[in-house]
């Protein structure tokens, strides 16, 4: 099939560092290559990908210099999809919904994800208006929002499966890895750490927005021994953050559409310590990926039960459902279901 993938342009594809949708982009697009699929993407032009490159902006927004207009560059890529549509059998966008009133009228099979929250208000008035789009969820409970939408399925995440290597032996400290925002929990974990008597080391972005939360609640906790910042990683450093930790933690404050993260510890054989919300019991399996908790009391109590977790049956579970091989066969399904309908 002639495929063609539109990426975000915040991020080149992959992520040089923090950026959860281009790197599942990313491994996608590079999956259906390896299925023999005639594969272009759409993206920034310091993308690496294994297909065919269609550079629409130079460089990634977030991380380039001079900073470029976003409504600009996503003009320029709607407009270079939108000339060449008629070339591919089927379009998958990763864009949310700018595209929908393009491709609507481009007479050419399309489908797209959605990554992000969906409890948004005047979606539901949005996706009224495009009845007939399929729509992909990252979980079942990212679609509660917008259920009556023209969902064809989910599709969890997944990742090259030599992408990270397990460690076995028992991690020496508890890790977090995300955004420094109050939903993703980062006061909690170091709470949770200090009860436990475990050290803590965080991994994050701080977003520009959240820079005063950072300064008012995260920073005066960072003492550089028990609870260390570690900043932004990459993949590279990304792998030994991950398998050496005893367990992530991941106490989420809002309904989490996926958490990449916690398949990325999967894959590391490091389990996962996660608030029941959003995706968690999709992802997480309790007693057997790590613990699905209520509050802090109860992932305090389960840092002490980790022994019990086989961090080899970890790993195993991960290769079993969330690798890149078997997410490209999820949606090549939907592709020919799509181009045959």
């Amino acid at each position: 099939m002639k495929i063609a993938q539109i990426a975000p342009l915040a991020e080149s594809v992959p992520p040089k560092l923090y950026g959860g949708t281009e790197r599942v982009v990313a491994w996608l697009v590079d999956a259906l290559v390896e299925h023999g699929q005639d594969v272009t993407l759409f993206a920034s032009g310091d993308s690496r990908t294994r297909a065919t490159l269609f550079p629409v902006w130079p460089k990634a927004l977030r991380l380039g210099r001079p900073r470029s207009d976003p409504n600009a560059a996503l003009a320029a890529q709607l407009e270079a999809v939108s000339d060449c549509a008629n070339q591919f059998d089927v379009i998958h966008a990763h864009i949310d919904w700018l595209h929908l009133p393009i491709l609507k009228r481009a007479g050419v099979p399309f489908i797209t994800t959605m990554h992000g929250r969906l409890d948004l208000p005047g979606l539901p008035a949005v996706t009224s208006k495009f009845p007939e789009a399929w729509l992909v969820s990252i979980s079942d409970n990212q679609r509660i929002p917008l259920a009556s939408a023209n969902w064809c399925g989910t599709v969890y995440h997944g990742l090259p499966i030599d992408q990270f290597r397990a460690s076995f032996a028992t991690g020496s400290y508890l890790a977090f890895l995300g955004r420094l925002t109050a939903e993703k929990g980062p006061e909690d974990a170091i709470r949770i750490a200090l009860a436990a008597k475990m050290p803590l080391r965080v991994a994050a972005k701080i977003p520009r927005a959240e820079s005063g939360y950072f300064r008012e609640k995260i920073e005066p906790r960072i003492d550089g021994k028990q609870i260390q910042l570690v900043g932004e990683v990459d993949d590279d450093s990304k792998q030994p953050f991950l398998a050496g930790a005893a367990a992530l933690l991941f106490p989420i404050r809002w309904p989490e559409p996926f958490g990449l993260v916690m398949i990325e510890a999967m894959a590391c054989g490091t389990p996962v310590i996660a608030y029941q919300s959003g995706s968690v019991p999709e992802i997480i399996e309790d007693g057997v990926t790590g613990f699905i908790v209520q509050n802090e009391d109860e992932a305090i109590e389960a840092v002490t039960r980790l022994g019990q977790i086989d961090r080899g049956r970890v790993r195993a579970r991960f290769e079993e459902r969330f690798t890149a091989e078997r997410m490209a066969r999820d949606y090549l399904r939907h592709y020919r279901a799509l181009v045959a309908r």
